[in-house]
């Protein structure tokens, strides 16, 4: 019988000036460990007013976390922070075990998670950037790390390529983003001849959002009580009051300290988000650092460029003890009990109906095509004989009045303002 890999045990590593975060960072980095497949065996704090630049914590630390990794048989040490290559060159050369950091690990675990061709892609790409300028003088202590946590995706081979040979796979990568890209946009001129108005589920990584869509489409998404539960975007159909219809989009989580380069490389991904006539920002409201989650997820958001898009802010997890009151204007809901959805569903409407225009359009009676589309995707409010035709008036959407406009552009059929 084969025998199951054993399970890399590591010691976690923060360093910073405001020691009350300590404990908050060590515990989210457990969760990242954890999710990578690692088992946390330690933790080590320092309050640092400036980090040493040769190996980030003290001299003293450095022999404290030494005796640490030895005396629990850790074989890695990961820091909450970035590190330098001479940081990282000069903490393994002292510990004799496998150091990364925050980034490393996220990327590992985007490597873990990525299922599709082009999320195999991104996260290799991702990888390979990371990995380019932290190259110089490492061949020695790469060699051995021998696998496992902080190496995946990319491969082994990757570990004895020079700068040369890194540069010449991101350009390929770049090349394989492009093609999907191209098939991105021929879907995104499908979905935008859809005249259905898109809402974007955004949030901090376990903040609920799948569990959300579940609850709000009745249709089966993925659910795991887990980081990154979700790395591909998800589409459902979501039907509102009033029989409006949206498209609800599911995205990846985010969390504090994503890398640059997996920002970078997930944005095709990320278009939704970009395009979306409305962003629901989901909270976990159970947890006490709501506050400073939700800056993260704002701070992406405006990397993306979409922090101009038309937001929501929705509270999840309202049913648990403690759950902190939304402020005005955001919603509490429970994915799991189904509380507040309805609420929801209402706020989301009235958002989106915001921008409705008021348009009568003349459809000849032979058109049963133009007419039953009208009353499937626009809110119907009179019809009256006129002629040869009927005369319709109804609310739609600015995105459903722009489609209406090209589907009947070749007929000349009237359409204005009412």
């Amino acid at each position: 019988m084969e025998r199951a890999p054993e399970v890399e045990k590591a010691v976690l590593v923060w360093a910073g000036t405001d020691q009350k975060d300590a404990l908050e960072s060590l515990d989210e980095l457990a969760l990242l460990a954890s999710t990578a497949g690692l088992e946390v065996a330690g933790r080590l704090h320092q309050k640092l007013d400036r980090p040493s630049s040769a190996t980030r914590i003290g001299r003293g630390k450095v022999e404290e976390l030494c005796e640490l990794a030895r005396s629990t048989k850790a074989t890695v040490v990961a820091f909450d922070d970035p590190l330098s290559p001479a940081q990282r060159r000069n903490l393994e050369r002292s510990l004799e075990v496998k150091v990364i950091d925050r980034s490393q690990l996220i990327l590992d675990i985007f490597a873990l998670r990525a299922r599709t061709r082009a999320g195999k892609i991104q996260v290799e790409l991702a990888q390979l950037e990371y990995l380019l300028p932290r190259l110089t003088r490492q061949w020695t202590h790469l060699s051995r790390t021998g696998g496992g946590v902080g190496t995946r995706g990319p491969g082994e081979t990757q570990l004895e390529v020079d700068r040369r040979q890194v540069r010449n796979r991101i350009a390929k990568l770049k090349t394989r983003l492009l093609d999907i890209d191209r098939t991105r946009r021929l879907n995104r001129r499908e979905r935008e001849a859809v005249p259905y108005p898109t809402v974007a589920l955004v949030g901090y990584t376990n903040a609920g959002k799948s569990s959300l869509m579940r609850r709000l489409t009745g249709e089966d998404a993925y659910v795991a009580d887990q980081l990154f539960a979700t790395l591909e975007t998800t589409v459902r159909r979501l039907e509102l009051p009033d029989g409006l219809t949206a498209m609800l989009a599911d995205t990846v989580g985010f969390v504090a300290k994503l890398p640059h380069e997996l920002v970078e490389a997930f944005k095709g991904t990320l278009e939704q988000v970009v395009e979306a006539d409305l962003i629901l920002h989901v909270v976990d409201a159970s947890q006490e650092n709501l506050a400073a989650r939700s800056e993260v997820v704002l701070s992406i958001l405006e990397e993306l460029g979409a922090a101009a898009r038309p937001r929501l802010l929705v509270y999840n997890k309202s049913d648990l003890p403690g759950a902190a009151t939304p402020p005005p204007g955001a919603v509490a809901v429970s994915a799991v009990t189904g509380g507040g959805c309805e609420e929801l569903l209402l706020a989301v409407r009235q958002v989106l109906t915001e921008g409705e225009e008021r348009i009568e359009i003349w459809v000849p009676h032979h058109d049963g095509r133009t007419r039953a589309w009208l009353y499937e995707n626009t809110r119907v409010l009179e019809e009256s004989e006129d002629g040869d035709g009927s005369s319709v008036k109804t609310w739609a959407t600015r995105k459903t009045v722009a489609r209406l406009r090209r589907m009947v552009a070749a007929e000349g059929y009237p359409i204005r303002k009412s």
